[in-house]
């Protein structure tokens, strides 16, 4: 396990801060699970640009991944950030860490892909944190809400799937 996010948003500090508060719930609904091939993937959200990219709609808590030619590739639930840290805009991924820890080394942010650089920390894509006891901070039933004090966390699989999509240097569009 390797590198660090300086600066990373104070995601342990919160964990701590917010002490049981993140129960498991262990019934994930129908709409929390991954899309797949069978599916009808849900529509683009309108003026969220063109080309290959990753779209993030804070409104749906929803990933797309976009190929060059407006095929979508994938799309998931997510949970985003309850603290209006993000701006629509057009991003762009500035680095990836394959393990990050979080402030003051709480735990692990698995697959973490930083796309902007928030007030007081990083934001970016990665997996649901995942506390140095193992424990997951949030639960599959938690994505397509806004939860997280700062990045947008995902499903495990998914964030590694957002991680081999997106090389550095990769468009990230959010939607409000």
């Amino acid at each position: 396990m390797g590198g660090t996010v300086p600066g990373l948003l104070v995601v342990a500090a919160s964990v701590a801060a917010f002490g049981g508060m993140f129960a498991a719930s262990h019934t994930p609904p129908a709409a929390a699970k991954t899309t797949n091939r069978s599916m009808v993937l849900p529509a683009l959200p309108a003026h969220s640009g063109h080309g290959r990219r990753i779209v993030f709609d804070q409104s749906d808590q929803r990933v797309w991944l976009v190929a060059a030619d407006g095929t979508v590739k994938r799309s998931y639930l997510v949970t985003g950030s309850k603290m209006d840290n993000l701006r629509p805009g057009s991003y762009g991924v500035k680095s990836k860490t394959r393990y990050a820890r979080t402030y003051r080394g709480g735990g692990t942010l698995e697959y973490f892909v930083k796309f902007t650089q928030g007030r007081t920390a990083a934001i970016g894509f990665h997996a649901v944190t995942k506390l140095n006891n193992g424990t997951l901070v949030y639960a599959r039933a938690d994505l397509g809400t806004a939860r997280t004090p700062g990045c947008v966390e995902l499903w495990r699989d998914d964030a590694r799937t957002l991680w081999e999509f997106a090389p550095v240097g990769t468009s990230v569009v959010v939607t409000a």
